[in-house]
Parts: structure tokens; sequence; C-alpha cells
């Protein structure tokens, strides 16, 4: 039984990183979309002109995370309350964005599941191999 449950775990996280590898590399194609040596992809929405955070500082964000398929699994903007976390305790891609966003911008991040959860779950939406999208705005760098 352990050996079957295994196996569709298996066969889903493959699935997903096979479903997100093919979005990531349609993506890439669009106008507009950069693609960062990491495999992390964004889109500015619009260019802040305050500062850049540098890894130990606090920013103050406002943000929705989707999956692929559009289907949402968080939004500050729900909540109505903006986020507030240093730099260095986020996800991989996350930190990557932020160090090159200065505040004032909006950008639209394309994440690979190596640069979100890898391999874990995270949450009743989020699967493993799971390739994420995240609107976010850089409100404050403290």
């Amino acid at each position: 039984m352990m050996s079957l449950f295994q196996q569709k775990k298996l066969e889903r996280l493959q699935a997903n990183k096979e479903q997100g590898q093919q979005f990531l590399s349609e993506n890439a194609k669009r106008e507009g979309v950069i693609t960062l040596p990491s495999g992390l992809q964004y889109e500015v929405v619009k260019m802040g002109e305050g500062s850049k955070p540098v890894i130990t500082d606090k920013v103050k964000v406002h943000y929705k995370g989707t999956l692929i398929d559009g289907k949402e699994f968080d939004s500050s903007y729900k909540r109505g309350t903006p986020l507030e976390f240093r730099v260095n305790g986020v996800i991989k891609g996350w930190v990557e964005a932020l160090l090159l966003m200065p505040a004032g911008s909006i950008w639209k991040l394309y994440m690979p599941s190596e640069l979100a959860y890898g391999d874990q779950q995270a949450g009743p939406l989020i699967t493993p191999g799971s390739t994420l999208v995240f609107d976010v705005e850089l409100l404050e760098v403290k």
C-alpha cells in the first residue's frame, strides 16, 4: 500500500515539474519576460524609483500567489494587510527578485519549483514540484 502511495506521489511530482517546465518555456517567449540564469522569470509591470533592498533588509510588500493554472493560493491584498519580512527569510525566488527591485516596483514573478518549495508540499494547494506565479508590489524597504 505504501509503495503505491509513493509511486502516485512521484508521478504527481514528475507531472508538476513537466508542466512547469513547459509553462516556463512558453512564457520565456513572451515579450517583456526576462529569464535569469537561475530560471526565475519576471516581467516589470511598474518600475519603482526607490532604493533596492539588501539581503538583511526588512521589506513591506503586497502580493498575490497563484499556480500556473491561475488558482490563487495566497493574497495579502485579500487580507487587506501588506506583509513585512526580512529579504533573507523567504523562498529563493523571492530573495533573488527582491534584490533587483527598487521600492515602488510591481513585478510579476514566474518561479520554477526549485526556487519556490521544491519537492515539498506547501499548504493544501501547492503540491510538490509546483511552478508558482506571484504578483509582487515592493511598497517599502525598511
